[in-house]
């Protein structure tokens, strides 16, 4: 796997840019695509290789779906009962949004299917999902993961689902907000024969509910719980097209490289600025950080637009120590590990808690991140559910050689944290960084970065 050598920034970064395609909107956009009626064609730029793995399960399901040009994809709909067996098991790569919300759908087929994934994600908590859809009539059965009673991994064995069984109503509680157990159980609540009730300490990302509710489906939400009542669903989706909007935790580290290089000036172009997404946002204009949000318009009931980032000339950027914590970080959840980043460059304290949850992510990202800050010279403090971090505005931070442990946020961290670096800084194993950002580093040098791959496969 490739290596990234980050030099420290010369220059400010200047200039305007993309972002790649959002993957919660696109994993959502194309299993709901392929369960609709017709022909929908979802525009999504560069597709990282999460959203790859949604394509490539969808096809193994029998749903065809067309590329005509890189990243426009047409998805030929199989409709709610065109689902057809797999010829084996379906590999969802490392992304849990596909094997979770795949989850959902396959426990109400009249066939089995086996979902498997890469290593990370074979260690990756599964019972949160698995346990309701068990509730209301489904059949899953995974790993029993020996690091933790009553807790299983992939692969998971779900279905099928026997004549005439239908799955029942439920009411279910998710006791920590979790956005792919309440999109599983409203993705299962489509093939239902009652109504799907789901509630949660608060509001965890909702794009399965709004697009949802753009397609016609019967959703309610109020506060913290959402419903879906199968006795007003029609037992159709219709065909749509859309652009999906730039990914905001992809847009994230652009902001924080433009945020702590001096001088920096850089928009990244229509991203997608869900308000149950913009937590990141939010703490960083406590930090006083200089982002303007521009809405240019909607996209299958997401909210769009431009992000403005400006620097001062001064070292740190002018950034003090902020908080993330109970709903901020829930909301910010992806971005927490490049915010601690930005709390190194910050004057004073930069706190995350409440966040146990960064520990069953691709990796411990909470560990992850300790590690990273440590190397390059930072003083922080490990907590259960977070991390403290003292930052470093005053003087560069030391040179440093990272681990990424094959999590593309953790390497893209520290890639952006190099940028402020002393001396060269390495990034060992960046290959997983095209999961999710796969022109990451070509952005970074359109903006005045200089990185270097090295690595046999660098192209």
């Amino acid at each position: 796997m490739p290596d990234l050598i980050v030099h420290p920034a010369e220059r400010p970064l200047i200039g305007s840019v993309p972002v790649p395609a959002d993957k919660s909107i696109a994993h959502r956009a194309l299993l709901l695509a392929g369960l609709a009626t017709g022909q929908s064609r979802i525009r999504g730029g560069t597709l990282g290789g999460d959203v790859l793995s949604t394509v490539s399960a969808l096809r193994a399901l029998g749903v065809r779906i067309d590329e005509p040009s890189p990243g426009d994809l047409v998805v030929h709909g199989a409709g709610l009962s065109g689902l057809r067996a797999p010829d084996g098991p379906i590999d969802c790569g490392n992304s849990g949004t596909t094997m979770r919300l795949l989850a959902g759908i396959l426990v109400a087929q009249r066939f089995a299917a086996r979902l498997v994934g890469d290593a990370s994600l074979s260690r990756r908590p599964m019972e949160r999902v698995a346990r309701p859809l068990r509730l209301r009539g489904g059949h899953i059965e995974g790993q029993l993961d020996p690091r933790k009673i009553g807790e299983i991994t992939a692969p998971l064995d779900v279905g099928p689902l026997p004549e005439p069984h239908v799955l029942s109503s439920i009411e279910h509680e998710i006791p920590v907000p979790c956005d792919q157990t309440k999109s599983a159980l409203l993705l299962s609540g489509l093939f239902a024969d009652g109504p799907t009730f789901v509630r949660e300490p608060i509001v965890s990302r909702d794009h399965t509910e709004r697009m949802l509710t753009a397609l016609g489906a019967p959703i309610d939400s109020v506060g913290a719980m959402v419903c879906l009542d199968a006795a007003r669903f029609s037992g159709a989706l219709p065909a749509f097209e859309l652009d999906v909007p730039g990914d905001l935790s992809a847009a994230a580290f652009l902001v924080a490289a433009a945020q702590i290089v001096p001088g920096s000036r850089v928009t990244a172009r229509r991203v997608g600025l869900n308000p149950t997404r913009t937590g990141l946002l939010e703490v960083l204009r406590d930090m006083d950080g200089d982002v303007a949000v521009e809405i240019k318009g909607e996209a299958l009931g997401e909210p769009v637009g431009d992000l403005h980032i400006a620097s001062g000339s001064g070292s740190g950027a002018g950034l003090r120590g902020g908080r993330a914590g109970g709903e901020l970080a829930s909301r910010a959840i992806d971005e927490l590990p490049i915010l601690l980043g930005l709390g190194a460059r910050a004057r004073g304290l930069t706190e995350v808690f409440d966040a146990r949850e960064l520990r069953a992510q691709e990796t411990d990202r909470i560990a992850a991140m300790a590690s990273v800050l440590g190397a390059f010279g930072l003083r922080c403090e490990e907590r259960t559910d977070g991390l403290l971090v003292e930052g470093r505005p005053d003087r560069p931070l030391d040179a440093a050689d990272v681990d990424s442990r094959g999590d593309h946020r953790i390497a893209m961290t520290a890639a952006v944290l190099g940028l402020a670096a002393s001396g060269p800084t390495r990034v060992r194993d960046a290959g997983c960084i095209a999961t999710s950002f796969p022109l990451f580093v070509g952005t970074l040098r359109a903006l005045g970065a200089r990185i270097e791959v090295e690595g046999a496969r660098a192209a």
